[in-house]
This record gives structure tokens, C-alpha cells and sequence, in this order.
């Protein structure tokens, strides 16, 4: 509520039981979508604005990174994700959204259910085949100049933030850049290379789905991962639970447990799942700074809200009103 960091604005023992109304068109691959976020089930109310999830596993990684720097002897992950969790709970507030009460994210759909995904060198595959190379996706990119500046009046004509340029010093930047504006830098004079930033594959990437080092993924190559479906049974085992432990507890209702290496799903000894929902995996144009799929995994489809229609106000966050306001791109269609 307003005035209050911890005050609902809703009540809980008001419920209704899930049902979806019938929509105009099902999703399909690269529609953007609007979708409640989700890994939004549970908040800190100290910092609403962040993954609870990914503040965990950040604070994890320095645990972990601590025990590396002195020589002891490493532990399992989940080992330190629970002093995360012990250092969270004793020093924040925390709260539990039901799903229509978490925050609305807009991505693009990459994968639909059944497909397969993969990410090689920062291209998206979808079954195989590239995914269509639309205009304003944006990776950052490395800039060496001649000299120690760039040019403002150039990034501003290019719609370039100030806020988003990197300065990495001895004349070298780092810039998300559309492909075109990455050619028209390299058309300016002092400008001495223009070069796409890329996690190079096989290194392995904490906070990058599924969290397990069997898994040594990062943003920039990822994958194959298949995306889950309504009705389809797949095994399961110890390597792969990871990829769909959330589905199965968070999701869809069910109590998880492994012992010896043996995984049991409310209480009963089993070696693979039938999905009840359809899955789908969402990702930013903006590459490289967009927290999507790639860190939070699938998105359940009784998550999803729906297809925006207008961009109804755009604003330059670097100027004040009303020079902020950017006319050429108000009042168009969302989409493509």
C-alpha cells in the first residue's frame, strides 16, 4: 500500500480457484508477452525490485568464493545456498506473492511447449534452426577509441544512454548496441574496433538455469534444453532434477525429496514426471542486460497475462520534462 514497505494491497482469505478465460490466439514463438514474473512468489521487502532467488545465490557464491580463497576444501553448492538462506532470513523481511500479485515482466517468447532451445555464441536456436534476427536486439559491446572519450552528441544520436556506457578506462568502453548502430560506430574516426562481448562456452555461470554445475551454461551458449510440455512424461534422475525441480514443486504442487541418490515425489519412490501445465521460455531484446529465462528458467503457463497492444509513453530517463518525452515512439504498436 501506499506509505507502507509491508502492507498488502490485497487480502488473502478472499480466493478463487485457477481458471483461465478463453483467449484470441495462443502463444506462439517470438511474441512478446506479458507474464507475471516467475520467481516473484517470494519477495524481500527491503529490495522488491530484485530476484529473491538470484540475491541468494549471489550471496552463496561469495561464501563459496571465501572458502576457495583460503584453500578449504569446497563443499556442495546447496551447502552454502543454506547459509544464504539462514544470513537472508535473519536480516530481511520476506513476504509471499500468490501469482496474479507478482510483477508483470514483457519478453519475447523464444520457445514454445516441445520445442528444443539452444544458444550458441549469443544466436538463439529453436529445433535447429536460428531464431529470425530482429532489428533492436541489443548486445553490449567492447569499444577501443583513439583517446579517453566518446563523443556524447554521437551516442545521443545513436540513443545511447550515458547511464548504459561502461567506461573501462584506457580508452575502452562497453555499450549495449543495436547491430546497426554498432556498424555506424565503426564508421567514426577515432573509433579503432567495435567488438560483441561473448561468454565463451563450457564456462559455467552460477546464476545461469539450472544452477548446476553439470550444466556448464551462460548467457551467451546455452543449452540444448527442452522445453516442458502438458501430458509428456520424461525421466528423472539425480543429473537432471534440477532442470525441473521447480516445475514440479513450485509450479505444479508437489513435495520433493532425494535420498541416496533415489528421488521420491510426495513420498512415493519414482523415476519420472508427467507435466500438467505448458512451459514456455521468455528472453529480452536486450541481451545481454535482460533478466529472463536464462536465469529463472521456465515460465508456467498460468503465468501468463497476455499480448501488449500500444506503447503508450516512452521516456528519456536523462532529460527533464518535457524534453524527456519521446514522441517518435509513442503511440505505437507493441510488438516486432
Amino acid at each position: 500500500m501506499p506509505l507502507s514497505a509491508d502492507t498488502k494491497s490485497y487480502v488473502e482469505w478472499i480466493k478463487w480457484p485457477y481458471k483461465r478465460l478463453a483467449g484470441f490466439t495462443r502463444v506462439k514463438n517470438d511474441d512478446i508477452v506479458v507474464f507475471n514474473f516467475p520467481e516473484g512468489d517470494t519477495v524481500l521487502l527491503r529490495y522488491q525490485s530484485d530476484s529473491y532467488y538470484l540475491y541468494m545465490r549471489r550471496i552463496a557464491s561469495g561464501y563459496e568464493g571465501q572458502e576457495r580463497m583460503t584453500g578449504k576444501p569446497l563443499q556442495p553448492f546447496e551447502h552454502y545456498m543454506g547459509m544464504a538462506r539462514r544470513n537472508v532470513l535473519a536480516n530481511n523481511e520476506i513476504t509471499v506473492r500468490p501469482v496474479d500479485k507478482r510483477d508483470n515482466y514483457i519478453k519475447r517468447c523464444i520457445a514454445i511447449p516441445g520445442d528444443t532451445l539452444r544458444i550458441v555464441n549469443t544466436q538463439v536456436y529453436v529445433n535447429g534452426a536460428p531464431q529470425q534476427q530482429y532489428p533492436n536486439i541489443q548486445f553490449r559491446y567492447r569499444i577501443q577509441i583513439d583517446g579517453s572519450r566518446i563523443n556524447t552528441r554521437t551516442l545521443e544520436k545513436l540513443d545511447i544512454y550515458k547511464d548504459d556506457v561502461r567506461d573501462l578506462g584506457y580508452g575502452r568502453f562497453e555499450i549495449p548496441l543495436i547491430a546497426a548502430n554498432a556498424e555506424e560506430l565503426k564508421k567514426i574516426g577515432n573509433v579503432r574496433s567495435v567488438e560483441k562481448r561473448m561468454n565463451p562456452q563450457g564456462v559455467y555461470d552460477s546464476e545461469v538455469f539450472p544452477h548446476d554445475e553439470r550444466y556448464p551454461w551462460n548467457i551467451d551458449n546455452f543449452g540444448p534444453l527442452w522445453i516442458p510440455k502438458k501430458g509428456v512424461t520424461v525421466k528423472i534422475d539425480v543429473t537432471n532434477i534440477s532442470i525441473y525441480e521447480r516445475i514440479i514443486t513450485a509450479y505444479e504442487g508437489n513435495k520433493l525429496n532425494i535420498q541416496n541418490g533415489e528421488i521420491y515425489i510426495n513420498d512415493v519412490l519414482t523415476d519420472s514426471y508427467t507435466f500438467k501445465m505448458d512451459y514456455y521460455w521468455m528472453m529480452g531484446d536486450n541481451r545481454h542486460d535482460s533478466l529472463d529465462s536464462r536465469f529463472w528458467g521456465f515460465v508456467p503457463e498460468d503465468h501468463i497475462v497476455g499480448a501488449p497492444r500500444l506503447v503508450w509513453l516512452s521516456l528519456n530517463k536523462e532529460k527533464n520534462f518535457p524534453f524527456n518525452i519521446r514522441l517518435g515512439r509513442m503511440l505505437r504498436a507493441a510488438g516486432r
